[in-house]
């Protein structure tokens, strides 16, 4: 009985993070086609209409957003090889490297709030510590799961 309590609990373990994994592996992919595909239309628009956070921090320069869409590609091919592999090691691996580019992205925008009406400025800030959060919860949990 305590055996398969053992995979039982291991099993949704593994299932929790590979559909955390999927959610910010779909973000991550839907901002990077997104900024690469219209680049202009991104800075201009993200995340919602009225509400352009991108276009509060000028000038528009098309090669750092298209570059910032590829990031964000890598990182959900990362983030889906994770999901898809699902063991301790390449988890952590993956949320690593995607809190290496999430750290210092939510510190400066942390820093660059002046423009921002509050709302947009809350939601901003709140959203970038989420994201945060999601991956430290991410490692947390990794350590649940089998090493291969």
């Amino acid at each position: 009985m305590a055996v398969t309590e053992g995979v039982d609990r291991e099993a949704r373990v593994r299932g929790t993070v590979v559909g955390i994994l999927g959610v910010l592996a779909a973000g991550h992919g839907a901002a990077g086609m997104w900024a690469l595909a219209v680049p202009l239309v991104f800075y201009e628009g993200f995340p919602l209409p009225g509400h352009p956070w991108v276009a509060l921090l000028p000038p528009y320069n098309e090669h750092l957003v298209r570059d910032f869409g590829a990031l964000n590609l890598a990182l959900a091919v990362v983030l889906v090889g994770a999901a898809l592999r699902a063991d301790r090691a390449t988890v952590r691996l993956a949320a690593i490297a995607v809190l290496a580019a999430a750290v210092p992205h939510a510190a400066y925008h942390a820093l660059h709030l002046s423009h921002f009406p509050p709302v947009d400025a809350v939601t901003q800030t709140a959203g970038t510590v989420v994201h945060i959060a999601v991956l430290v919860v991410v490692l947390v949990l990794s350590g649940r799961l089998e090493e291969r």
